[in-house]
């Protein structure tokens, strides 16, 4: 079984995450048995309808308790001179800008914050690279070579 690598800001996320999952699993039981009593027509549109969200739920549930069977908690502020989950990596794109990004598991990712999960194309590849590396990514518009400049 594959462990779950977690930063423990994506650790301690995921479990508000299910606490906020567990309540509202609650809420849609009581809802669906207040709502399914059989009458002559059979079930309503909406007990089918908050069935289907319970299902959505529960599964949601059981694959953030999963990867808690598994988890190992990195710690980010320890110094790496190699890129894995928890550090952060200052990229050049060769020709032109710098980015930044923070190298997470699935569960953390948010481009929109430069969190980017181990498992997309540019995370797989930065994974285990060093300073002054190059690293090639096939993307939409070709090949996009990166070096990598600084790891935190």
């Amino acid at each position: 079984m594959n462990k779950t690598i977690l930063t423990q800001a994506g650790y301690d996320k995921l479990v508000t995450e299910l606490d906020e999952l567990k309540q509202k699993q609650t809420r849609l039981v009581t809802q669906i048995e207040e709502v399914a009593q059989p009458d002559e027509s059979g079930e309503d549109g909406l007990a089918t309808q908050l069935k289907d969200e319970l299902e959505v739920i529960n599964s949601k549930i059981e694959k953030i308790e999963e990867a808690f069977e598994t988890v190992e908690i990195v710690n980010s502020q320890k110094k790496s001179d190699v890129v894995q989950i928890g550090t952060t990596v200052k990229i050049k794109i060769l020709g032109n800008s710098e980015k930044e990004f923070s190298i997470v598991s699935h569960f953390e990712s948010d481009p929109s914050t430069n969190k980017i999960s181990d498992q997309s194309p540019l995370g797989q590849a930065l994974i285990g690279k060093r300073i002054n590396d190059q690293v090639e990514v096939d993307a939409p518009v070709g090949k996009i070579t990166y070096k990598i400049i600084a790891i935190s």
